[in-house]
């Protein structure tokens, strides 16, 4: 794992340490200390800890004006054991949910297992973002960790499976992805909260 690098092709638009409004701004990062793991696999230095054990993210990009923000996702996403929803909501969503953004796009590739549990955060993640017409889309996940997101009933909470899994998102643009999924929303796969 530790030769898998976050996407870089819009590093030339945005970056998350240069940007004053992003929990990582300010942040250093080095390209031979390899210190973040997933288990006994080191992770590449560019990848972003923010308090989970076995999740790690890369904000790609953050459209303030639009309102949202594309994060690209690695690891096992634990709410069973380890609670990731609980540190992923307080330490960088509320954080940009405080400065406008209403939409995400969660790039699940990386993401290798999911154990659900409690819904609580996702359901105030939600309630925050309702009123401004707000959404999250999970892109591209396994279908074991859609099987589990379900069993979870996450449905209730995020957009993911068909038609948000193969999409191919690299070569595009941020804005063409963004205006994407707004588009698979408004041809009715959106949930009514």
């Amino acid at each position: 794992m530790h030769d898998i690098e976050p996407h870089f092709g819009w590093r030339e638009k945005y970056r998350a340490e240069a940007d004053e409004y992003s929990p990582f701004f300010g942040r250093e990062y080095s390209e031979f200390g390899f210190t973040n793991k997933v288990y006994n696999y080191l992770l590449h230095p560019q990848w972003d800890e923010f308090g989970a054990e076995t999740l790690y993210l890369k904000q790609l990009f953050t459209d303030y004006d639009e309102g949202y923000v594309i994060v690209e996702m690695i690891g096992e996403w634990n709410d069973a054991v380890h609670n990731d929803v609980m540190h992923f909501k307080r330490e960088f969503i509320d954080q940009l949910i405080g400065n406008g953004i209403r939409h995400f796009i969660i790039i699940m590739e990386g993401v290798l297992n999911f154990h659900g549990d409690d819904t609580d955060y996702y359901e105030e993640w939600m309630d925050e973002i309702r009123d401004e017409q707000g959404w999250v889309a999970m892109l591209n996940v396994h279908s074991h960790v859609e099987d589990e997101l379900a069993q979870t009933r996450l449905d209730n909470y995020l957009h993911f499976g068909e038609p948000f899994n193969g999409l191919t998102w690299r070569p595009q643009k941020p804005e063409q992805i963004y205006e994407a999924i707004e588009g698979l929303l408004e041809t009715g796969t959106r949930r009514i909260y």
